[in-house]
């Protein structure tokens, strides 16, 4: 017999009767929080009217305001409206009361434009951060800018020599390109406001025959980025405008082959620019696809450049 073989010896631990610990109540009592979170959601919406529903609904699929659905009052809690004024009473009264209505209505846009501005610069942000985090996309640092205009926030969206948004002479995107216009498109759904969308090309003439050139070309190129826009989930209805400028407003005037000047153009439109181009009012809208004057780099309106990629920062030149 091989005295060198082990000896394997096993004990059973045995475990008192009617003892289990404490970890039983910690769980209980989480059940009994949450069925008490639960019945008081369930008595609040059974007391709350269709008006309080709307606008928690609205809240918590957008708290930031960007959607339309969105309602701008956390909860309409009711009370006494304040009567309208009874413009029976003296001529004298009467005229006062409506021209304070008239300064409260003006107030009121100036509020409304202020907020607007607001939500575009909150796009601004959001947009750059989106890039900036985006790995694939630090190759194109020095062809996409961003600007606030007059009439909203401008992208612009340039070539380069050697990373071209089209084919040569042709309106097919680049798939690289592309995955930035579905960012931009992603992105920009979240707010309400429409845009329109520029196309443009150098001073050289167009190589092909007949009766196509640069100005069909750039309205190829604008419609091509619609498109990709619309792929990337911008509803049809955001689309206010698409044109084609060919070489008409160049960018870098000095050097009418340079290849920033063939370029797309998105302006998020404001509601006063929107009512420029549908023709409900006669404020002229700035024109968005402007180029650079002798001193250089566009000053107007490109005033505050913006280069989004840069480290992750925003970074304006003063041009």
């Amino acid at each position: 017999m091989d005295t060198n073989q082990p000896v394997i010896v096993k004990r059973v631990k045995k475990i008192a009767a009617g003892h289990h610990g404490g970890a039983w109540k910690i769980a209980f009592a989480d059940f009994a929080v949450a069925m008490m979170a639960f019945f008081l959601v369930m008595w609040l919406m059974s007391s709350a009217t269709p008006e309080q529903k709307k606008a928690i609904s609205g809240y918590f699929q957008d708290p930031l305001g960007f959607s339309t659905s969105a309602s701008p009052y956390v909860i309409d809690l009711g009370g006494t409206p304040t009567p309208a004024p009874d413009r029976t009473l003296n001529p004298e009264v009467t005229e006062e009361l409506m021209a304070g209505e008239q300064v409260l209505s003006i107030d009121d846009e100036k509020l409304a434009e202020q907020l607007e501005k607001a939500r575009l610069d909150v796009l601004l942000l959001e947009l750059q951060r989106k890039i900036s985090e985006n790995d694939d996309f630090q190759l194109y640092k020095d062809q996409v800018m961003m600007e606030m205009t007059r009439d909203g926030l401008r992208i612009l969206i340039t070539d380069a020599a050697n990373r071209p948004m089209f084919d040569l002479g042709s309106a097919r995107l680049q798939p690289y390109f592309e995955d930035v216009l579905y960012l931009m498109a992603d992105t920009i759904r979240a707010v309400p406001n429409k845009i329109s969308v520029g196309g443009h090309t150098d001073a050289k003439p167009y190589a092909g025959n007949g009766d196509f050139g640069n100005w069909e070309l750039s309205a190829s190129r604008a419609n091509a980025a619609r498109r990709a826009l619309r792929s990337g989930g911008l509803a049809e209805n955001k689309i206010a405008r698409v044109a084609g400028y060919a070489s008409a407003a160049l960018f870098d005037k000095k050097n009418p082959y340079s290849p920033s000047n063939r370029r797309i153009d998105i302006l998020v439109l404001t509601k006063r620019a929107l009512q420029a181009i549908e023709g409900d009012s006669e404020a002229p809208v700035e024109d968005v696809q402007q180029g650079t004057d002798e001193a250089g780099p566009s000053s107007k309106p490109m005033r505050n450049k913006l280069n989004v990629f840069e480290k992750g920062v925003l970074q304006f030149e003063d041009v």
